[in-house]
Order: structure tokens, then C-alpha cells, then sequence
């Protein structure tokens, strides 16, 4: 029966692709053995509860296999037949890659290959700090190993291609660091990519440098013996080390393209569907199921996983009671968050003194710490700059699972996918690196924002000001690129106030990651912020005094140059210009048109300054002569002399906008 269940995966996903009219044959073919074997003989989960706190996860890092992963949640019950014949069709549960939080069964959005096995080891970690935090007291533990609530696996489907991106081995690094032995990769390893062959593009040792990594790995020679591939997976489950299974495939296997490129992400033709269906014994009908095959492995996963389940509900029920039957422990691994707000009131700051945002963020940070369990993060090895270290948390270790401060090293790239996984797994995460590296973070920023994760990014070293390291540590494009990603938000608040309230929108926001921006030039507390407006995405910092004349609208710390010039602008000439705080682009858009016309009206000049891009400022102003922005790279040399030589200090801004007006 095993071999026929896999025979009608295979016609499945190949009818699939034939009715879309797209997608790809060769890795349903080549790995249908592999996912088989995974689910019927050891993925732990449970039919009747799909959201099973403690359930394996299984990601599909080789995301153009879907029609593979559709096919095999068809079989567990999870799909219908008619999901399938819906492939790739707009509003469907089975859209061309795996998307997070559409179809039940896939535990993250993966497309960009190397993005899923990165985001598999953040869900590994994430349930090695559960397995840690949550301990069942021996005489009321049903597990005779693990003795904690939670001891699932993670498993990862990966390709050739994966293991050529670089995020996978920043990744493999770390989980190799951290002996992430609940994590098991399984290789579909064909040699085989869209343009051909990978004779001469990825000839490396893969298990070799895995092992290197600190993994265990094992080989399976042929990828259609399901005997093989069983005895690996049970190895690597016994394992001390994350662990690489390699199973040697054929792409398209069983067709005239088989072991070529042609077979990878294009549709059969007629003859091979109809010889490949005539080999299985399987009529020509397209969305041929045998009868009662489904049933035939949901009964087998059944009787694998009922009584694990059973047994785990009990501990899990006893834990509850030992804890007053407090359920609310559990609610952020459930994705139930509690609001929590900060005031002024819980800090100490002066409005005398000049601070860095980043230094005052360390602050608000501990504080969020004290009060949210569940908020964890880390640095891409610049905790000494970003400042975002948790104090008196410790560090996150394979010796201490339970520390909140995670050293991802200089790993931007895996800090932000592992980053995702924590973030599926339910905890609050951060990660900080400077803001000129925010484009190492861009794709898993992105698919963050496609899965609607929280994640929060902290960028530091904001603009130009940065002096002396130079252009290419001084941001000119990334706050431009950070908010045209859709679902995202950048806050770049101009003092402590404003940062307190970017913090009160950050904490409570669930549905999208945020991005704060932080920065290394001192500023003091201006009289007129506002905790509580920057839930308005924008708000007035200083008002006319009689007559409005313009409006200068900034971020961040050029509000204190608006402020400083504005105001000697009404002492010296009685221009009257309105100041605008914007410390989140995004959340101003969302207002209504009455808040937005009451703040901008019609018909009133309106000028920009922020040291970055002027590209996304023509939303608010009409005019190349009304930006203060930056369009071009900085310089390496003192903060001043850099700002005078691109006439942006504050006498050539004040001598700008008075040529505007006078």
C-alpha cells in the first residue's frame, strides 16, 4: 500500500500542474518517496486537532514543490479534492508556493529558496526554549524522554538550490552552534537546477560541510526506497546534533525527461502523464484517487499519533492545575497577546539631556522585558551598538535555552528568517544590525510581512550623520526600500516621548513586523512630543503662532533641525511655519481625510527634511524645491563638515526654506 499511496501523490500533483498550466513536475516525482515516509511513518501530529501546540512542523523550504505538499495534505485530510484542481488559481488554498496562515499544514510562506530552512532552524529554536521553560515534573510525566510539555520535531524539505543560497549556511552555523537536535533537513538531492546540471556550479561536499557545521549527517542512495529514507529519519530523531539526511533522487522520475533540467518547472506533456498513469496502474482521468487510499494513511497516522496525543493532553491539562489553572501561560504560544502599554511615568528621563535614542531604547526595552515574558531577541553582533540588549536575561546558549539574548554573529541575513520562525513559534522577537544593512533583511522582512508576523526589526546609525565609517555605513535608500514593503511599518522617532509611543504601537501590533529606527546622534526631549499622538502616525510639534505660512514636515532627529530653524525663522523675519513630527509614515496614510487635511491643508507650501530619500516625500510635497532630502551617497569625514558640504546644516537649511517664502 505505500507504494501505491506515493504513486497517487505523484498523479496528483502532476494533474495538478497539467490543469494549472504551470508549476513543477520534477520534484514531485523525485521526492514523493521522501515526504511519504515523513508524514505516514513519523510526523507527529494530530488529525482531529491541526493546531496541536506540541505538533512536528514540516516546512517546505523547496517551495516550488508545493503540488508535492498539496498532493500529501490532500491524503491526510487537511486539502479536498477540489483545493487541488484549484492550483495556482487566485483565492485558492493551494497557491503556487506555500503561504502561511491560507493552507492548513503550512507552517511558513517560503519562495526565495534558502528563506524556509533558515526559518526552520528559528522554529527549531523556538521549541528547544519551550522543551526549556515548560518541564513536567518527573512522576507526572508521560514522556520517558523528553520530560517536558513540548518535544516536537522540525522537518525541512530542502533542494539543491537552497543549499546554494548563502542564508542556508549562516543558518546551518548557527544551528549547529546552538545542537538544535530537534531540527532534521532532508536533502532532495538530484544535481539538477532550472538551467541544468549543477556539474560545475555545486560540486561541493554537502554532508562535509554540514558536518563542519556541527551536524550529523547520513546518505540514502536511492530516493525511492522508503525502507532507507525510514531508517534515516529514525537515526536522526535519536541524534545529539541537528542532522542533513541526503537522499540521492531523480527529478521527474519515471519520465522521458527524467534527471534533466527540462523536467523542473515545466509541464509533462501528454505522453508522459499518460505512460507515467499507465505505470501505476491508474486510468487517464485526471484527480484519480483509489479508493479509500486517504483513509488508508490517515488510519496509519492515527494509529501512530492518537495515543502520544492522548497522553499528552493529560500532562497537559495536569500542567494547567499545577499552575492554578492559569491557562493564560500558554496564550502567546496560541497567538493570544496581551496588550501592554508604556507611559512617560515608567522612565526617569531628563528633558535637559542630550541622549541617543539607541541609549534611551536600551531603556524602554529592559522595561518591555520586566513586563512581556515572551519578548525575546538579539543582534546581528552589534548589541554594543544597536543597544538592544535585554540586561539581566542572559545569553541565549545550547547550554541555556532559556537566556533572551541571542548573538546571531554577523548573520543578518539568518537573523531575520530565524527571526520569522521564532515568530511562528509565538514569542515577541527583535534583532538589530545598522540601518545601511537593512538590505541584507529585506526578503525576510518581506515574507514577514506576507505572513503577518510581528517581527521587530531595530536598524541603528541612521543617516550620514554617522561622520567619519563613511558612505557605505551611512543609510541613504533604506528607509525608502523599508517603506514600500506592503504590510510593514518604519517608525523613526525624534526623542524619547515618540519612542515610547513607537514602542506602545510596536508591542501591540500583531498582524505585521514593524521597523524602529534609532539613532547615534544626541537629542533632548522637545517640549511638544507626544506619547500618545503617535498613534496618529504624524502630529503637530509646533503650531503657528498667527498666520500659517508653510509647514515643514520631518523625522526623527532633523524635527529638532525644523524646530530650531523654524523658530528662528518667525524671530528673525515673523515667517510662521507649522512643524510636523512624522514618526511613521504609514500609520499618518491609514488617518482619515479630515486628520490629514486638518494637518496638511490644501494650498500651503509644504517642505521635507530627512536625510534619506526624497522618493516617497512627493506624496506631501509637489515641489523638488520644497524636499531636504538626501539623493546621493555620503562622504567619510566629521558630521559637520559632511553636512555643510552637502548643505545640510542648519544655516543652509534655514537660508533654503527662507528663499521659499521671502
Amino acid at each position: 500500500m505505500d507504494q501505491n499511496v506515493i504513486n497517487n501523490i505523484k498523479s496528483l500533483g502532476i494533474d495538478m500542474i497539467k490543469e494549472a498550466g504551470s508549476g513543477h513536475p520534477g520534484i514531485v516525482l523525485g521526492a514523493a518517496p521522501i515526504i511519504y515516509t515523513l508524514f505516514s511513518k513519523h510526523m507527529m501530529f494530530s488529525l482531529n486537532d491541526p493546531n496541536w501546540i506540541n505538533r512536528d512542523r514540516f516546512v517546505m523550504s523547496a517551495g516550488h514543490g508545493s503540488a508535492l505538499l498539496y498532493a500529501t495534505l490532500y491524503m491526510i485530510g487537511y486539502l479536498k479534492l477540489d483545493d487541488l484542481k484549484k492550483f495556482r488559481q487566485i483565492d485558492s488554498k493551494t497557491p503556487g508556493h506555500p503561504e502561511y496562515g491560507m493552507t492548513l499544514g503550512v507552517e511558513a510562506t517560503t519562495g526565495p529558496l534558502g528563506q524556509g530552512i533558515a526559518t526552520a532552524v528559528g522554529l527549531a529554536l523556538g521549541e528547544k526554549i519551550l522543551e526549556n521553560k515548560y518541564k513536567i515534573p518527573k512522576s507526572n510525566n508521560f514522556f520517558d524522554k523528553d520530560k517536558s510539555l513540548f518535544n516536537y520535531h522540525v522537518y525541512c524539505l530542502c533542494s539543491d538550490g537552497d543549499l546554494m543560497e548563502g542564508i542556508s549556511y549562516e543558518a546551518a552555523s548557527l544551528a549547529g552552534t546552538w545542537k538544535l537536535n530537534n531540527l532534521i533537513v532532508l536533502y532532495d538531492s538530484n544535481h539538477v537546477s532550472l538551467d541544468g546540471k549543477t556539474t560545475g556550479v555545486f560540486d561541493e561536499n554537502v554532508r562535509g560541510r554540514f558536518e563542519a557545521l556541527g551536524w550529523h549527517t547520513t546518505y540514502v542512495e536511492n530516493g525511492n526506497n522508503i525502507n532507507e529514507i525510514n531508517k534515516a529519519i529514525t537515526k536522526a530523531k535519536d541524534s545529539n546534533k541537528p542532522t542533513l539526511i541526503e537522499i540521492k533522487t531523480i527529478i521527474g522520475d519515471g519520465t522521458s525527461l527524467a534527471g534533466t533540467n527540462e523536467v523542473h518547472g515545466k509541464v509533462l506533456g501528454d505522453a508522459d502523464i499518460y505512460n507515467l498513469k499507465k505505470s501505476f496502474g491508474f486510468p487517464e482521468d485526471p484527480f484519480y484517487v483509489m479508493p479509500n487510499i486517504d483513509k488508508y494513511m490517515q488510519r496509519e497516522i492515527a494509529l501512530r499519533t492518537s495515543r502520544v496525543y492522548s497522553e499528552w493532553a493529560v500532562s497537559y491539562r495536569d500542567y494547567i492545575m499545577r499552575n492554578d489553572n492559569d491557562q493564560s501561560i500558554f496564550d502567546y504560544v496560541y497567538k493570544k497577546y496581551k496588550d501592554y502599554n508604556l507611559s512617560i511615568n515608567n522612565f526617569n528621563f531628563s528633558k535637559d539631556e542630550k541622549e541617543e535614542t539607541r541609549k534611551t531604547n536600551q531603556q524602554i526595552m529592559n522595561v518591555i522585558a520586566q513586563n512581556v515574558s515572551y519578548f525575546i531577541g538579539g543582534s546581528a553582533d552589534l548589541f554594543g551598538s544597536a543597544k538592544n540588549y535585554l540586561n539581566d536575561y542572559g545569553d541565549l546558549s545550547s547550554e541555556n535555552y532559556l537566556g533572551r539574548n541571542i548573538h546571531f554573529g554577523v548573520r543578518e541575513h539568518a537573523m531575520g528568517a530565524i527571526m520569522n520562525g521564532l515568530s511562528l513559534t509565538g514569542f515577541s522577537v527583535h534583532g538589530s544590525t545598522f540601518l545601511s544593512f537593512a538590505d541584507y533583511m529585506k526578503p525576510a522582512i518581506r515574507l514577514a510581512a506576507l505572513m503577518h508576523l510581528p517581527t521587530i526589526h531595530i536598524f541603528s546609525h541612521d543617516s550620514i550623520t554617522l561622520g567619519s565609517d563613511g558612505p557605505t555605513h551611512q543609510p541613504v535608500e533604506q528607509l525608502t526600500m523599508l517603506r514600500t514593503i506592503p504590510n510593514n511599518k518604519v517608525y523613526r522617532p525624534c526623542d524619547a516621548n515618540e519612542l515610547i509611543g513607537c514602542w506602545n504601537e510596536i508591542i501591540n501590533t500583531h498582524d505585521h513586523p514593524s521597523s524602529l529606527i534609532i539613532t547615534k546622534t544626541p537629542v533632548t526631549i522637545l517640549d511638544n512630543t507626544d506619547v500618545n499622538k503617535v498613534k496618529y502616525g504624524a502630529y503637530i510639534v509646533r503650531k503657528e503662532t498667527e498666520k500659517l505660512h508653510g509647514i515643514i514636515i520631518a523625522t526623527g532627529p532633523e524635527v529638532h533641525i525644523a524646530m530650531r530653524v523654524a523658530n528662528k525663522l518667525y524671530g528673525k523675519y515673523k515667517l510662521d511655519l507649522r512643524v510636523i513630527s512624522m514618526p511613521c509614515m504609514e500609520t499618518f496614510k491609514e488617518q482619515n481625510e479630515e486628520y490629514k487635511k486638518e494637518l496638511l491643508p490644501l494650498g500651503i507650501k509644504t517642505i521635507a527634511i530627512e536625510f534619506g530619500s526624497s522618493a516617497l516625500w512627493y506624496q506631501f510635497v509637489y515641489n523638488d524645491k520644497y524636499l531636504i532630502n538626501v539623493n546621493e551617497f555620503g562622504h567619510s569625514g566629521n558630521t559637520n563638515d559632511i553636512l555643510k558640504k552637502m548643505h545640510l546644516d542648519n544655516d543652509s537649511i534655514e537660508e533654503k526654506i527662507k528663499k521659499l517664502f521671502l
